[in-house]
């Protein structure tokens, strides 16, 4: 029976995580790679441990009790997982498993020293790596030691920081067993740690090196600073040599010490040039037979390297796929879409089915290549100027990437340069420099919009009669139809006119009136702009709901999605179900992150616009949308006056107002419409959506899927095949869910190269006082107030004269924004929705601001200067 207790290390692989969890599984299969030392030992398996949690009753009623916690209450945490711990260090180990690791010992060497070390069989994973999650013990001596430590191992299951990191990682108590590996100490000369790949970049062609005197304890305890190597193509590129002070040594008699180094040593480099290039050698070996970059403790005695751990390094964002070995420099969609959250299969495979260029999937995020448009000189001075319209920081980005005159390839023009994307239009300028719109005539804004109504129409009557593998040959025809008016060549016409005529307006103002962001308030309440007529017509509903009290308190308690059939029995919940339904029918189809079709939609979860309903209610007065937009519309009136009195005072006044006026008028005419089109793509997924979701639902029926939400763990085209073939392959979807969770702990970056390489821009300006936070300004005035930091729009709890903080906002924020005195994200540029909207209600904007939702804190005071782009953090 012993055999299921201990194995030795050489007996074991990858895959026995179960088994001996995920140290031990790794050990195993590194002591099976070619040319890598591991020093020897054995594992006592999860068998062990449950045997040794069976034999303590009481640590399942613990267990219970430690899952209801709340995972903030701390003290109670601290409590009950040292009684568990205790529970089990009191646990006599069985004798026939004593037995077995005192046999292992004796062919080992009985008197030799040990390490003790914890491997959980969540640990070391791909997705959540728990370093020093759990304990190890060194330079343990004897078998009444080793035992003894092994229990504190199986026992350091349940420190409190390992049940917290379970808790926020959703991984259950139960589901987790504890193996412990012991092995030979080796008494190293030096040690450290090796990172194959840059942790602090990213790039994966730089290896990282540690490296310390005595033990690694020193390093990991932060005891010491390190001799930090970084070595690409077999070469030292960096090296910075420590003063270290201290190192941890083995004590003959078992236990480890801190010594003081020699003063004549303190800074001699661990290692030699020599050693730190071929330990970055070893390093390159086990990372290719995992497959990927590794995080791997060493050590160095006798001049031979031995590595005692590999894990992944899980905090890399992952890099697109790529057929060649070319350079490529990738841009991140969802900062130009206000939707950094990672997107599932079925959501970023329709996006890059219907997009009008090719998109590249990594960690849930889409990319754009922009290596050629970089590579030629004139598509890249358009494409600098673009995005630094949209986002600065994605310039400045992807100027340090030109800076470096190795990574793009030099290619010759593929063509007459033209205009600069998103710079002067194709009619020519006039005197005074500015540029001619084809056809300033809104009507075409109306006619557009029409198209995209009756588009949307026919898609929704086609698609009822379609199911199984018809849907999917339908859907691929409906997705050419998408691509075709989103690329209508009138429709983006209209879409540059505004924001041409807002670009040239505050240039121009700038230069002749010394006016910065003028255009701000002349786009108040510009007409079309279906995303705040979307807020606007919210107050209307909360108009509705006001003189009902006994609607107002059913909505303050609701929590069922089906909330609207309730309102029916309540004096004025005709009227108010009414209201709502109205609502929905015309915006139901927007969510947080409307760019995933697999995010719920407000007509699937509704609840999510009650607290916006009942702040409105509270906050607001009667009539306060028709108010609101009039006042709106008076100010730009007003702006317009004043601007053209202005410049006909001024030498060749008359032509400059003239051109000011024909501006102006673009702007009214065009800077609405800027938010429909992707109105109308948010329409139409929808339609996709609830086709997909009734297959899915007949995909349930026959047995074929476990739930209808598999499908959004499937791309379209793996969706398509399941249809065909009536199979799915259940392990695919699991692995995916788990994927998931993990990019949701990554930050993807806003510009990412083939190497692996997150290259973050900055902004560099000195004109701001000490401490305040930079970002680009995008609506015009100063405002200060409290700030309310908001990570979901369905938990916004909001005061008149609230600044809203939270991290991106896309069309479906913008109920919130009538209720609020300013804004603050940290993605974000002057064109984005968030922007344009806080324009059209006139709130001063700072957007892209970097980590504000950690910066700021909730409640805190603040002052935003949305026409300088920077925000003051007040006492």
């Amino acid at each position: 029976m012993s055999e299921q207790y201990v194995l030795n290390l050489q007996d074991i692989d990858d895959t026995q995580v179960a088994v001996v969890g995920g140290k031990g599984a790794h050990l195993g299969e590194l002591s099976r790679i070619d040319g890598i030392r591991v020093p020897g030992g054995f594992c006592v398996t999860t068998d062990a441990f449950r045997r040794v949690m069976a034999q303590a009753p009481s640590i399942d009623g613990h267990l219970d009790q430690l899952a209801r916690l709340d995972p903030d209450d701390r003290e109670a945490i601290r409590t009950l997982s040292a009684q568990i711990r205790r529970t089990i260090e009191e646990t006599a180990v069985p004798g026939d498993l004593a037995a077995a690791v005192t046999r292992a010992l004796t062919q080992l060497g009985e008197q030799a020293a040990y390490a003790v070390r914890s491997s959980a069989t969540a640990e070391d994973l791909p997705t959540a790596s728990f370093a020093g999650q759990q304990d190890t013990y060194l330079n343990v001596v004897g078998a009444a030691a080793i035992l003894q430590h092994i229990s504190r191992c199986w026992a350091s299951l349940f420190t409190e920081r390992a049940v917290t990191y379970r808790r926020r990682n959703g991984i259950d108590h139960r589901t987790v067993h504890m193996a412990v590996v012991v092995q030979r100490m080796v008494l190293p000369h030096a040690s450290g740690i090796l990172f194959t790949a840059d942790p602090v970049t990213g790039n994966r062609k730089v290896a990282t090196v540690d490296a310390g005197f005595g033990l690694g304890e020193a390093l990991v305890s932060g005891l010491v600073n390190p001799d930090v190597y970084k070595v690409r193509d077999g070469a030292i590129i960096e090296k910075t040599i420590a003063a270290k002070q201290r190192a941890v040594h083995a004590v003959p008699a078992g236990g480890t010490r801190e010594v003081v180094i020699d003063s004549r040593q303190q800074e001699q480099p661990a290692l030699t040039d020599a050693q730190v290039v071929r330990l970055v050698q070893l390093g390159r070996r086990i990372e290719a037979h995992f497959g990927r970059p590794q995080d791997i403790e060493w050590c160095l005695a006798e001049g031979d390297f031995q590595v005692v751990q590999s894990r992944p390094i899980t905090t890399l964002f992952p890099i697109p796929e790529a057929d060649d070995q070319e350079n490529h420099v990738y841009v991140s969609v969802g900062h130009q879409q206000m939707m950094t959250d990672p997107m599932k299969p079925l959501g970023f495979s329709m996006w890059q089915l219907t997009a009008m260029v090719a998109m590249h999937e990594a960690g849930g995020r889409l990319f754009v290549d922009v290596i050629e448009r970089l590579a030629q000189p004139a598509s890249r001075a358009g494409l600098l100027d673009l995005m630094g319209r949209g986002d600065p920081l994605v310039r400045d980005a992807l100027e340090t990437v030109i800076a470096r005159d190795d990574f793009i390839p030099s290619l010759p023009d593929a063509g007459p340069g033209g205009p600069p994307a998103g710079g002067a239009s194709a009619s020519g300028a006039s005197a005074s420099g500015v540029s001619v719109p084809v056809e300033a005539d809104p009507a075409i804004v109306t006619e557009l919009i029409e198209r995209s109504q009756v588009s949307v129409a026919a898609l929704r009557r086609d698609i009822r009669t379609k199911t199984g593998p018809a849907l999917f040959d339908f859907l691929l025809e409906a997705f050419e139809e998408h691509k075709r008016v989103l690329g209508d060549p009138l429709s983006m016409r209209a879409i540059m006119a505004g924001m041409e005529a807002t670009w040239w307006l505050n240039d121009k103002l700038l230069e002749w009136l010394g006016e910065k962001n003028a255009a701000d308030t002349l786009t108040l309440s510009a007409p079309d702009n279906i995303t705040s007529e979307m807020g606007l017509a919210l107050l209307d509903v909360a108009d509705v709901i006001r003189p009902y009290p006994e609607v107002v308190a059913f909505l303050q308690s609701v929590e069922d999605e089906d909330f609207l059939d309730g309102l029916a029995k309540l004096t004025g919940g005709t009227e108010a179900r009414a209201a709502i339904e109205s609502y929905l029918d015309r915006y139901g189809m927007r969510c947080v992150g409307e760019i995933d079709i697999t995010r719920p939609r407000w007509r699937e979860r509704p609840t999510t616009l009650v607290p916006v309903i009942l702040d409105n209610v509270r906050i607001f007065e009667p009539g306060a949308a028709e108010r609101r937009f009039e006042e709106g519309r008076q100010k730009a009136r007003e702006k317009e006056q004043d601007v053209l009195s202005r410049l006909r005072a001024l030498p060749d006044g008359d032509q400059k107002a003239d051109a000011a006026k024909r501006m102006i008028d673009q702007v009214r005419g065009f800077a609405g419409y800027r938010e429909y089109p992707k109105y109308g793509i948010v329409s139409r997924s929808f339609v996709y959506k609830q086709a997909l979701l009734e297959e899915a639902e007949r995909l349930v029926r026959a047995g074929v899927l476990r739930e209808k939400e598999d499908i959004f763990y499937l791309t379209f085209h793996e969706l398509h095949d399941v249809a065909r073939s009536n199979q799915v392959d259940d392990r695919l979807i699991q692995q995916r869910k788990e994927a998931f969770r993990s990019y949701q702990a990554l930050t993807p970056p806003r510009v990412l190269t083939s190497d692996g390489e997150a290259v973050t821009g900055s902004y560099r300006r000195a004109d701001v006082p000490a401490g305040a936070l930079v970002g680009v300004p995008v609506s015009a005035g100063t405002i200060e107030g409290r700030a309310r930091v908001i990570l979901d729009m369905a938990e916004a709890d909001l005061e008149a004269g609230d600044i809203l903080v939270t991290a991106f906002t896309d069309p479906s924020w913008s109920p919130l924004f009538v209720g609020i005195a300013g804004l603050v994200t940290e993605v974000g540029g002057l064109m984005t929705h968030g922007a344009v909207i806080a324009r059209e209600y006139g709130l001063p904007a700072v957007v892209g601001v970097e980590q504000a939702t950690r910066l700021i804190r909730d409640g805190q005071r603040i002052r935003v200067h949305g026409t300088d782009g920077y925000v003051e953090l007040l006492p």
